[in-house]
Order: C-alpha cells, then structure tokens, then sequence
C-alpha cells in the first residue's frame, strides 16, 4: 500500500481551495468540462460524486455535464465519451472499469486534444489512452488485499468476497487482491443488487461453507443488503463484515457494529479536483504532474458521528 498519499490528497485539496476561494472570472459557457463514469448519479456512492463535481463547477463558473449509462452498460458508455469529443468539451473526466471497451474513445478524445482525467478506477489505463492524471483510491487489487489484513486481525479465518458486479474488471481485482490477502483461505462469489436475489445467494454461500466467518462487500448498496440477509437470518453476529465506501446505511450498520469496517475512497474529492483543475488548465494551462489518491481511509463505529454530518450534506 502507498504510503502518504492521504497527505498528498489532503494537501492538494487544501491548495486549491486557497487557490479558488473566490469564483474565477469566468464567462458561464466559457469552458465545457463532461464526466462520463459507469455510475448513476442517483447510486448512493457516484451521487457524492455529481455533488463535487456540481459544487465545483457553481464554485469555478464553468459548464459540466454528467453522464452515465443506466446499468454497467460500456458500450453506452463510450459512446456518451465520444459525444463529448463531438462537443470539443475543454476537459474530459472518465472512469475506466473496463479498458478494453473504453480505451478507443478515451484515446481519441485525448487525441482531440481534450485534456483527460481519469477517476475512481483506470488508474494503469492512465499513460495508455493519452490522459492526464488519476484521481481516485489506490487499486481495487491493493484494497483488497488490505482488507483481508484487517479482516483477519479482527479474528477471520476464512472470508468470502461478495462482487455485486460479474466481469467488473476493478471488482474482479479487488476480490483478487482480498484472497492474496487471506493467504490461501479466501474465497469470492457472485451476489446482485437485488436484496431478495443477495439473500438466496448468502444463505445458500454460507450454508455449504460454514467455516466461513468473513465476508467483504464491494460497495455500500450490496453490504447494505448482505446486513439485512444475514439478519434476518439470525446469523449476523457469526460474520465479521467489512466493506468499500460510505453511505447512510453503512454508517448505521457501522455504529451497530454490523460492519466491522468501510473504506471511505472520499469520492466527493474524484468529482470536485478533477472539475476544479481542469477549469484551471483552461484558464491556465495548469495541471498537477502527479496522480492524486483520495483514499482509502478505514471508517468504523469510531468516526460514525462526525461522518453523518457530512453524509447528510452529500459530501461522504
């Protein structure tokens, strides 16, 4: 795991809001900046998303749309970047969970001449298609591995990781990562968004594996589903659970102590720098040189109070 990249990110955060502590003079339709990611904005993690990206464009003055398919959809999704290349944006912000099916339109838009950022995952896709910088979490494959550490320091002997998205690429290798991590006894399986489906699925896991005392979520929704199977069963307190990303739900589930754990990727920050140093490329032709990591940053039952406040305006 890299170390120091919070203080990098925190100090980057902190520069540039001296920096634009007053809304740059700027005509309203002077500068377009599009955000394409795989993530509906009215997903509990990609809406903290918009809402950096939205406060930094009413902050910087400037045009920002934001686009996503309606489910992981990646064809859709290249083709809404190569509208935005259509639309000569002066800046371009894109996750990448899938660099086969993106990387064309990602490298075209780079080679429009449009300043790339890529967010949230990509991060080895960066230099490939042309782009700028990353900004976002370490790798999904390192968080992985992390969280087996933490898992098993907590008392697991053996852990499952639960991917809510088969053939998500960053999901894949985060639960890649997770059974490094657990040195031989670790496990994955595949689960939905659908609690019903989820619950089956657990159940019938767990059943034919009862030696099975961990399980890792990749997102707040599915380990917000997995509380609620393992609860109704009655099996909740047998799990030591932990999870990726902040939500209302996981910070409830956090100070029950249902979830042992949540990384915090401090999305707000993948939405709002990206819209902010992009705006000042335009202006300025000014970009960081360096990638910028946003998390992750372990969350538990110690951090929920302060974390609510911020959850509650959209900002964790």
């Amino acid at each position: 795991m890299r170390q120091g990249y919070l203080v990098i990110a925190s100090g980057v955060a902190l520069g540039l809001s001296l920096l634009v502590s007053q809304p740059l003079a700027l005509a309203k339709d002077a500068i377009k900046i599009a955000v394409v990611t795989h993530g509906q904005s009215s997903d509990s993690y990609w809406g903290v998303v918009k809402k950096g990206v939205d406060d930094a464009a009413k902050l910087m003055g400037v045009d920002v749309s934001y686009d996503a398919p309606q489910t992981t959809d990646m064809v859709a999704m290249s083709r809404m970047i190569d509208a935005a290349v259509t639309q000569k944006v002066q800046g371009l912000v894109v996750s990448i969970p899938d660099a086969e099916a993106l990387d064309k339109s990602v490298k075209a838009a780079a080679a429009a001449g449009i300043p790339v950022i890529v967010i949230d995952s990509g991060e080895d896709e960066v230099q490939k298609v042309g782009a700028k910088l990353y900004v976002g979490t370490t790798s999904y494959f390192e968080q992985g591995e992390l969280a087996a550490k933490r898992l098993i320091a907590a008392g697991v002997k053996k852990g499952v990781c639960a991917n809510h998205e088969p053939g998500n690429l960053v999901n894949e290798s985060a639960c890649d990562g997770f059974k490094k991590g657990m040195d031989g006894n670790g496990d994955r399986m595949e689960i939905s968004l659908d609690p019903t489906d989820t619950a089956a699925r657990m159940n019938a896991y767990l059943s034919a594996h009862p030696d099975v005392n961990g399980i890792l979520a990749l997102g707040a929704p599915p380990a917000a589903n997995i509380v609620a199977a393992l609860r109704q069963g009655g099996a909740i307190s047998k799990y030591k659970i932990g999870n990726f990303d902040v939500s209302g739900d996981t910070l409830t589930a956090l100070s029950k102590k249902d979830i042992l754990f949540s990384f915090d990727s401090a999305q707000y920050m993948m939405g709002y720098l990206p819209v902010v140093m992009l705006t000042l490329n335009a202006k300025f032709g000014l970009l960081p040189i360096k990638n910028i990591y946003t998390g992750p940053t372990p969350v538990t039952a110690a951090d929920v109070d302060k974390i609510a406040v911020l959850s509650k305006k959209g900002i964790r």
